[in-house]
């Protein structure tokens, strides 16, 4: 896996498909999430949950992240309708250079960067507060939004929060996923939105495949939702929205 990544980033057979992430209210879609994919010779698609657990152990995220950004901003740069959140890996924020690299980059981008948001999970912020934090700073100072994926993993303390100058919480999908039919879930995700709002951040609901979720997320109050209800991850060129 590790010489397929390396020669993925050689040969450049890596590439991005976009997700929309939805106002509840309306529908509309907000912005999308950059992801990334690998594609082989023979053109099977290879998921990410495949090859970035070998990629954060062997050091190459920051060399994977570099290449999401950079490829990320000529794509918009080329699409000015496109807004969308690109995430970092929680062992990119050991490496300094990437940030610097980030930063270079988009300064030098004809890309607007209220444009451009960037993700890291709960769990990788809560790992060391302050470098989340310093990140989350001198991304923002470049006017780009940030959000904390995966929220809710770490439910038993929310008082870094105050600690991390997020835009967005995006509530992990595992609490979104049955809200609709699962009281306890209700609760859960009620009281994060809560907690949010009051923190001055917007919520973002992942795993919203149905209908049923939608209604429920909007009855609560939630911001944004993401899933397959409002759309699948696609290439550029499939999204007729974008371009």
């Amino acid at each position: 896996m590790i010489g397929l990544i390396k020669n993925a980033l050689k040969r450049n057979f890596f590439e991005l498909h976009f997700q929309p992430v939805a106002d509840i209210k309306s529908g509309q879609v907000a912005h999308y999430e950059t992801l990334l994919r690998l594609r082989l010779k023979n053109g099977k698609l290879i998921m990410p949950n495949s090859f970035i657990k070998a990629a954060e152990s062997f050091g190459l995220m920051p060399q994977l992240d570099r290449w999401v950004v950079k490829s990320t901003l000529e794509i918009m740069s080329n699409h000015a309708e496109l807004n969308t959140f690109i995430n970092l890996s929680g062992t990119s924020l050991g490496d300094e250079n990437l940030l610097d690299t980030i930063e270079y980059d988009i300064r030098h981008s004809d890309v607007e960067p209220s444009r451009i948001g960037f993700e890291i999970t709960e769990t990788s912020a809560v790992k060391d507060v302050k470098l989340a934090e310093c990140w989350i700073r001198r991304i923002k100072n470049l006017g780009c939004t940030f959000a904390l994926d995966d929220f809710g993993i770490g439910f038993s303390s929310f008082s870094y929060l105050r600690m991390l100058s997020v835009d967005y919480l995006k509530i992990d999908g595992s609490f979104v996923r049955n809200v609709a039919k699962d009281p306890t879930n209700w609760a859960l995700v009620e009281s994060m939105n809560s907690i949010a709002h009051t923190l001055g951040k917007k919520t973002i609901a992942e795993f919203v495949e149905n209908h049923d979720t939608s209604i429920a997320l909007k009855t609560m109050g939630i911001d944004l939702g993401q899933g397959f209800y409002f759309g699948r991850p696609r290439p550029l060129d499939l999204i007729p929205r974008v371009g």
